[in-house]
């Protein structure tokens, strides 16, 4: 059985998300912890965690997913930038050990124009701080990016040059997106072209660093470099990509969609054709 899940809204109390993913269907789930569109945000009541962490066990679904805000940039050259984002993830790493998340995605951000070895040492020194800030059991998942301009982790090879050299390597894993996979030049949609993918990350990384993969289409075809997503099968890498994709051992992990938000297909029914194309429904 597929684990499978959405990115799911915390609004009026972060207890909900259970209950939404729940509501969809799904047996893992990731979120936000707070708003992530401003750099400040309250702590949470003992009432709301104790909540959170009962619904997770009631409901048995699980791993759950912490995600990174929009604002920090852990590679950013500005100093007051690059000191608000290393706040903001000791604040999550925090907030999930609260929560009892066991893991934290964060994007590695971009250098803006500072170059790959000031924005690796940003990162490197940003992720020492926190791992070493805030005890616990939570790990770190890089994720890879598309490879637009000046960003960073757009290669196993990146992430890798990270892993090495961090404080914590145990403590540090990776998500792997499939519509940046893909717009970075990384073919997803034969079975050959999927299984070489894997490879090469089994080869550079490792594969039992892989502990998530976000499952979305990409709107942008191969080594477009453009970070769009779309919605499963809709997109550059299609239908039959997520079915060979879904076969392969990407497939065996937890798979958190990140589809777009509109009118042509809602989150429930990208959930089904997922199953459809892994054979787990009739089409």
């Amino acid at each position: 059985m597929l684990k499978l899940g959405l990115h799911v809204s915390i609004s009026g109390s972060i207890d909900r998300a259970v209950d939404r993913a729940v509501e969809k269907g799904c047996n893992t789930f990731q979120i936000f912890t707070r708003n992530p569109r401003g750099w400040r945000s309250r702590d949470l009541t003992r009432e709301e965690v104790e909540a959170f962490i009962e619904k997770v066990e009631k409901f048995k679904i699980e791993p759950v997913f912490g995600h990174m805000p929009y604002l920090p940039n852990l590679a950013s050259p500005k100093d007051e930038t690059y000191r608000r984002s290393v706040e903001s993830l000791i604040t999550e790493l925090r907030r999930c050990v609260e929560l009892k998340i066991p893991y934290l995605v964060t994007h590695l951000g971009s250098h803006l124009g500072a170059g790959m070895e000031i924005g690796f040492e940003r990162i490197i020194k940003a992720v020492n701080r926190g791992l070493s800030e805030v005890e616990g059991n939570v790990m770190l998942l890089l994720e890879n990016t598309a490879g637009t301009k000046n960003s960073m982790g757009g290669s196993f090879e990146d992430i890798r040059y990270i892993i090495e050299r961090v404080d914590y390597p145990e403590r540090v894993g990776v998500c792997f997106d499939t519509c940046h996979g893909f717009a970075a030049g990384y073919d997803l949609r034969t079975m050959e072209s999927v299984e070489s993918t894997i490879k090469m990350l089994d080869e550079v990384i490792g594969f039992e660093k892989l502990k998530l993969v976000h499952l979305n289409d990409s709107k942008g075809g191969l080594n477009s470099r453009i970070d769009r997503h779309e919605h499963i099968g809709m997109g550059m890498i299609g239908e039959e990509g997520f079915r060979n994709i879904l076969k392969s051992r990407l497939g065996q992990l937890p798979l958190i969609l990140e589809t777009p938000i509109d009118k042509r297909r809602s989150d429930v029914e990208n959930l089904q054709k997922v199953r459809e194309l892994a054979g787990e429904t009739e089409p």
